[in-house]
């Protein structure tokens, strides 16, 4: 694909076929993202890429503590509890999207429950990938960043490659689950998860594809000329 192909044409995808991923391919593409900048060279990244049994244990899991009222534990800085203003504008408009897109009434408890579940399922995915960073960063704001540039480039590889992805945090909230079945040693911090597989392109929400602000929204140029 061209690169603004896979920019432009990219989108979350949160319905996937069972059909499994190889792992040559995955290689493949974390050797892409890898190509990020980092702060200083420094590479904060680590990947632990789960599939089959190990990843059906992480699913029940996180359903089973979370069904439970088990409290989230989140391994880096959530910031506020809720969003304000336009932040929550935009959130409240892309959950409209694909509750819409999903037929899930405003009113339908178990559907929107349901739609909850399916993200500490990873959504179902045939392989999930859980981003950490290397603990004696810890503090640093670079680092998250770093792993941030990371999962996005990561993202836009599996796209390039017929492969669908969507990064989330409720696959990583009960993170005593993921840092078991995982193998993930203690000397790293859990940073994000990344639900990874072929796209379901007869799943509803698959079709959604968020707003962005505009340019003249986001972007301040100074010393133009006029």
């Amino acid at each position: 694909m061209l690169y603004d192909d896979v920019i432009l044409g990219r989108r979350s995808i949160r319905g996937f076929k069972p059909d499994p991923v190889p792992r040559e391919l995955i290689e493949e593409i974390l050797a892409l993202a890898m190509r990020s900048p980092s702060s200083m060279n420094t590479q904060p990244w680590n990947f632990h890429v789960i599939t089959g049994e190990p990843l059906d244990r992480i699913r029940a899991g996180n359903t089973e503590r979370n069904l439970a009222g088990v409290p989230h534990s989140r391994e880096f800085r959530t910031g506020a509890e809720k969003f304000t203003g336009t932040h929550r504008e935009r959130q409240v408009q892309v959950a409209k999207q694909l509750f819409g897109a999903m037929g899930i009434a405003r009113d339908n408890t178990a559907m929107r429950q349901d739609w909850v579940l399916r993200g500490f399922r990873q959504f179902d995915a045939p392989v999930c990938v859980i981003v950490t960073y290397d603990r004696i960063l810890d503090g640093s704001d670079d680092t998250p960043f770093d792993c941030g540039a990371v999962s996005t480039a990561l993202v836009n590889a599996a796209w390039s490659r017929g492969l669908g992805a969507v990064i989330n945090s409720q696959g990583i909230m009960q993170s005593p689950v993921v840092r078991e079945h995982a193998g993930i040693p203690d000397d790293q911090v859990i940073m994000k998860s990344i639900a990874l597989g072929w796209p379901d392109h007869t799943f509803p929400a698959n079709a959604v594809v968020s707003e962005r602000k505009s340019v003249e929204e986001a972007a301040t140029f100074v010393g133009f000329e006029p």
